[in-house]
C-alpha cells in the first residue's frame, strides 16, 4: 500500500448536548493538521465520513470542514457513507486518491451526532442499515437483528451468555484506560452476566451490557503517500486495506458465520504477507458482544462454534496472546457511526507510536482493524505498521 497516516486527533465520545456536526468537526480538524505538521493550505482533498442526515438537522456536511479555516476554501470535499463502516470507507476513499496520485495530503474526518433525537428515531435510523424489505419489523430494531444472530448461534452451539458477559466485562475494563471513552467504568463479569433493572434484556438473549452506546463524537486523520511520509518524523503505513461486501438480506446467508469478515481478513493477510500470529493487537467492531465473538472465529482465532474459548482462556485480554479492543471497543468507547472507523485507526496508530498511554500494549508493532457496516455486510480490514 502507498498510503500512510501521519497525524490524527480524537475527541472524547459521549453525549455532547448542544453541539452540532460543525462543532464536533472543529474539535478535531485543527489538532489533526497540527499533529501531521501541515497547514490547512497544504490539504489536497477532504473526505468526511458521516452516516445519516436523520441524526442531524444539518445534511450535506462535507463543506462544514471549511468552517475551520478560510485556507480550506475551494478544496475538494466529499461525504462518504457505508453504514457503521462509514469511517473506514472515508479512509479508503482517501487511500484511493493517493494511489491514483490525485492528492498529496488527504484530511479524513469521521463525525456523528446521535443523541439529539429520541430513542425510537435512533432505532429507526439504524435499522435502515438492514434489508428493510424483509427486516423492518424485527422487534428491537438493529439490536433485534443481532439478537436474532445470537439466538441462531446459541441454537447451533449452545448458550454463550457466559462468553458474551466476559467480552463485555473485558471491554469495559479496558475502557477505563481510554480517555476518549464514553463509559469509563469497570462493570465486572457478574453485573454483565446478570439480568437486572440496570441491565435488562434488550433483544433476544442480549442485555444492555451486550450493546454498544449511542454516542456523539469525531476523529480525524491526515493521509499521505509513502514517499512523502518517509521524509517525516512519524508515519504509520497501511500494510493492508481490504474491503469485502456481502449480501444485505439476512435471508441470503448464514448470519452466524460472518463470511464477509472472514474474507476481508484473508485478503488482508494475503496482500500483506502477514498472518494473525504477527499482529500485536486488534481493534474489532463489537457493536454487540455477539459480533466480537463471531469475529474471533472469522479472523481465525478459533474454529467455528468455539469462539467462547478465546475469551475464557484470556487470549483476547489486554495481557493475552492477542489483545482485542484494548481501547475498550465500541462497547466502552461508544459508537458515533461516522467516527468509529476513523477512531479505530487513530487509536491503533497511537499504539504503534507508543502514544496510547494507559491503553498501551507494550512493544506493539502491527495492529489489525476490523470495521463493519450492517450485520457483516460492508467489511473493512486494515493492518497498520509503524514506518517512522
Amino acid at each position: 500500500m502507498s498510503g500512510c497516516i501521519i497525524g490524527w486527533s480524537h475527541m472524547p465520545f459521549g453525549k455532547h448536548e448542544g453541539r452540532d456536526l460543525e462543532d464536533l468537526i472543529g474539535a478535531v480538524v485543527g489538532d489533526a493538521l497540527a499533529d501531521a505538521g501541515i497547514e490547512p493550505e497544504d490539504v489536497s482533498e477532504i473526505v468526511v465520513g458521516n452516516y445519516g442526515d436523520a441524526f442531524s438537522a444539518q445534511g450535506f456536511p462535507s463543506s462544514l470542514v471549511l468552517q475551520t479555516s478560510d485556507a480550506l476554501r475551494f478544496k475538494p470535499a466529499t461525504r462518504v457513507e457505508n453504514a457503521c463502516a462509514t469511517g473506514s470507507a472515508a479512509i479508503h476513499y482517501g487511500l484511493n486518491l493517493l494511489a491514483a496520485k490525485k492528492a498529496r495530503f488527504v484530511l479524513v474526518v469521521g463525525v456523528e451526532t446521535m443523541t439529539g433525537i429520541p430513542g425510537p428515531e435512533i432505532g429507526d435510523t439504524l435499522l435502515k442499515a438492514s434489508y428493510v424489505k424483509e427486516e423492518a419489523e424485527i422487534e428491537g430494531g438493529f439490536a433485534g437483528v443481532f439478537g436474532r444472530i445470537a439466538q441462531q448461534y446459541f441454537q447451533k452451539h449452545g448458550d454463550q451468555s457466559d462468553a458474551l458477559a466476559m467480552i463485555a466485562a473485558k471491554n469495559h475494563k479496558n475502557g477505563c484506560a481510554n480517555p476518549y471513552a464514553q463509559l469509563r467504568k469497570d462493570l465486572g463479569y457478574d453485573f454483565c452476566r446478570s439480568v437486572s433493572d440496570k441491565n435488562p434484556i434488550v433483544a433476544g438473549p442480549l442485555k444492555r451490557t451486550d450493546c454498544s452506546l449511542v454516542s456523539d463524537g469525531a476523529a480525524a486523520l491526515v493521509l499521505t503517500d509513502l514517499e512523502t511520509a518517509l521524509a517525516r518524523d512519524k508515519a504509520i503505513v497501511f500494510r493492508a486495506a481490504e474491503q469485502v461486501n456481502d449480501f444485505l438480506p439476512l435471508s441470503r446467508r448464514d448470519i452466524t458465520l460472518f463470511e464477509g469478515c472472514e474474507m476481508a481478513w484473508k485478503k488482508a493477510f494475503a496482500s500483506s504477507g502477514l498472518s494473525l500470529e504477527d499482529l500485536s493487537l486488534v481493534e474489532t467492531h463489537d457493536c454487540f458482544t455477539i459480533a466480537e465473538l463471531l469475529e474471533y472465529e472469522a479472523m481465525g482465532l478459533a474454529e467455528r462454534g468455539q469462539g467462547a474459548e478465546v475469551i475464557a482462556e484470556g487470549v483476547s485480554a489486554k495481557d493475552g496472546k492477542l489483545p482485542i479492543n484494548p481501547s475498550g471497543g465500541l462497547k466502552s468507547k461508544g459508537h458515533p457511526i461516522g467516527a468509529t472507523g476513523v477512531s479505530m485507526h487513530a487509536l491503533s496508530a497511537m499504539q504503534l507510536m507508543g502514544e496510547a498511554g494507559d491503553m498501551q500494549i507494550e512493544g506493539a508493532t502491527l495492529a489489525g482493524i476490523f470495521n463493519m457496516g450492517g450485520a457483516a455486510v460492508a467489511n473493512y480490514t486494515s493492518i497498520l505498521e509503524r514506518l517512522r
